[in-house]
């Protein structure tokens, strides 16, 4: 039976951060941990096109701030900053009444957030579109923009099928023990006529201060290449018979 340890857990106060920032007493905990827990599922439901990744919490003596990291930050702000003011006095009223402050932050690039392009491979799933189709494409696309290594899976009925099962696709490197890897992880869900299916996404990224070299030559299949090619090439002797055999 295989243990499976979440990436971002196994990493915090390594290269991980909190995504709740605060500090409560015994008594105030259980208050504290369902009201982030509401404001969490208020603001994922509330933005379920925005593309948003994380949602980070931090509480003071009578004020909480809210940190949306998000991939499309007009869509959170609307117009006229309405969406944000709306927000505001909503986290306020799940709260009891605290002074909050949203805080957007945007994502430069979204291929390669775990969590987005989790979301974005469940998405093209409820649309009917195929899940390998949907998983290999999301691979590439990561690929192309420099991650080091990714891999997807993704269970449930897969195409309808009877039996439930899982299928998992994977490029590049995913060191999960090395711990100065900085590996993303995302979760999400695609709701489906015929049940869920769960989709999983690691994805490793480039270590801070690193240059990612360049893939390098393949010298054995060149030297393959001039072995054959001597191989091919005819000796002196071989020439001479050659040239005698045209004479006559």
């Amino acid at each position: 039976m295989g243990q499976k340890v979440n990436p971002i857990g196994y990493r915090l106060a390594l290269n991980r951060d909190w995504r709740s920032r605060w500090y409560a007493s015994p008594k105030e905990l259980p208050e504290f941990l369902h009201s982030d827990i509401k404001i969490r599922d208020y603001v994922k439901k509330k933005l379920q096109l925005a593309a948003v990744a994380k949602i980070v919490i931090e509480r003071a003596w009578n004020s909480i701030r809210v940190t949306i990291h998000t991939a499309r930050p007009g869509i959170v702000i609307g117009r006229k900053g309405a969406e944000i003011e709306k927000m505001t006095a909503d986290i306020s009223g799940m709260a009891d009444g605290k002074s909050v402050k949203i805080d957007i932050v945007e994502i430069k690039t979204p291929e390669l957030d775990a969590q987005l392009v989790a979301e974005n491979v469940a998405l093209q799933i409820e649309r009917r579109i195929s899940f390998r189709r949907a998983m290999k494409k999301s691979i590439q696309t990561t690929m192309d923009f420099g991650a080091q290594g990714i891999k997807l899976r993704a269970s449930g009925r897969l195409g309808g099928a009877e039996i439930s099962r899982a299928e998992w696709y994977r490029e590049g490197k995913i060191p999960l023990h090395t711990l100065r890897q900085p590996i993303d992880y995302g979760f999400a869900e695609a709701m489906t006529v015929y049940g869920k299916i769960g989709i999983k996404c690691w994805i490793v990224k480039p270590e801070e201060g690193t240059v990612i070299p360049e893939r390098p030559e393949r010298p054995r299949r060149e030297r393959r290449e001039k072995e054959n090619v001597n191989a091919a090439a005819p000796t002196p002797a071989e020439e001479a018979a050659a040239a005698e055999i045209a004479k006559a």
